[in-house]
């Protein structure tokens, strides 16, 4: 069996080296189909990092009745915690609100002296709710409908949610996001099947030059994988060589959109390309061996049931 697989594939490099300009165009298309995938990938990282961005921005904010006590509001935000749909609380107290206040407001001169004549904090505290996915933000204003009991015994200590007032932009967001991501799905979808015919066209192609002597090899008896054995390593080899075109291509391409893109793409290319270089080769490198493998395997089996 060992002498068997050695004979197949130094068949499969004979093919190759043999094909000339033949195995130049195939390794040419399984670039380009290389390519395109590598692009989708970078995209789609662009897209999913401006979706994040988006995502970080929307919240929840719960404020607070002046003078609330800390403990209650505390119990709260340790029951949001609780919460699958919560990602994370942040709670900032009266004087950090005052503080943050007079801060936003230092250049308005009426407002920071209105402030000082009360003489008082007229603020209260608030705790800001980040869900895991925007469409959970619904669930968490429900959960706070029902929660004074929970938190309080009492009267309650909640002044407003500001969910309903932010709902029409967060159900909008919540609504491209979605959209964003079918598109993105779709998009790669479609180019994977214009690449495997693309890719499956050309080696067959390649191996249409060789029927003649698959033909030959079938009359003198040999098995089918004998046959088709060497093509499938020729389409092993236009992977490999396709990857690391794509790759040393994809290494100057990258850079230059780090350089000059980063400030309209809101994500570094080239640094996500280097950190991620072993994922992204493993893709395209599985990639490129299973277009060629079962491309070969498909367009000789043609002349293998003749």
């Amino acid at each position: 069996m060992m002498t068997e697989l050695k004979r197949i594939i130094k068949a499969g490099f004979i093919n190759f080296t043999r094909g000339g300009l033949v195995s130049f165009a195939a390794v040419l298309v399984v670039t380009i189909t290389l390519s395109v995938i590598t692009f989708i990938v970078l995209l789609q990282a662009v897209l999913y990092f401006s979706l994040g961005q988006i995502k970080d921005k929307v919240d929840v904010t719960i404020y607070f009745t002046v003078g609330a006590p800390e403990a209650k509001i505390i119990l709260l935000k340790d029951s949001l915690l609780k919460l699958p749909e919560v990602k994370d609380v942040t709670y900032t107290s009266a004087e950090e609100a005052l503080k943050l206040f007079r801060e936003r407001h230092k250049n308005d001169y009426p407002t920071i002296a209105a402030l000082d004549e009360i003489g008082t904090n007229p603020l209260g505290a608030y705790l800001n709710v980040k869900a895991k996915e925007i469409s959970q933000y619904e669930s968490i204003a429900n959960f706070m409908k029902g929660d004074n009991i929970l938190v309080l015994g009492s009267e309650s200590i909640i002044d407003k949610v500001n969910y309903h007032q932010n709902k029409l932009v967060i159900d909008r967001l919540n609504a491209i996001i979605a959209g964003a991501q079918k598109l993105g799905f779709l998009i790669t979808l479609l180019s994977i099947v214009i690449a495997i015919i693309i890719t499956f066209n050309t080696i067959r192609l390649t191996i249409f030059i060789a029927r003649e002597e698959i033909g030959v090899m079938r009359l003198v008896g040999a098995s089918k994988m004998r046959v088709r054995g060497p093509f499938m390593i020729e389409g092993v080899i236009y992977g490999v060589i396709a990857t690391i075109i794509t790759l040393i291509l994809f290494w100057p391409a990258t850079a230059w959109f780090g350089r000059n893109m980063t400030p309209f793409l809101g994500l570094d290319i080239y640094d996500y390309y280097i950190s991620n270089f072993f994922q992204i080769f493993a893709i395209i490198l599985s990639s490129g061996i299973i277009l060629g493998v079962i491309s070969s395997f498909l367009a000789v089996r043609k002349y293998l049931n003749k």
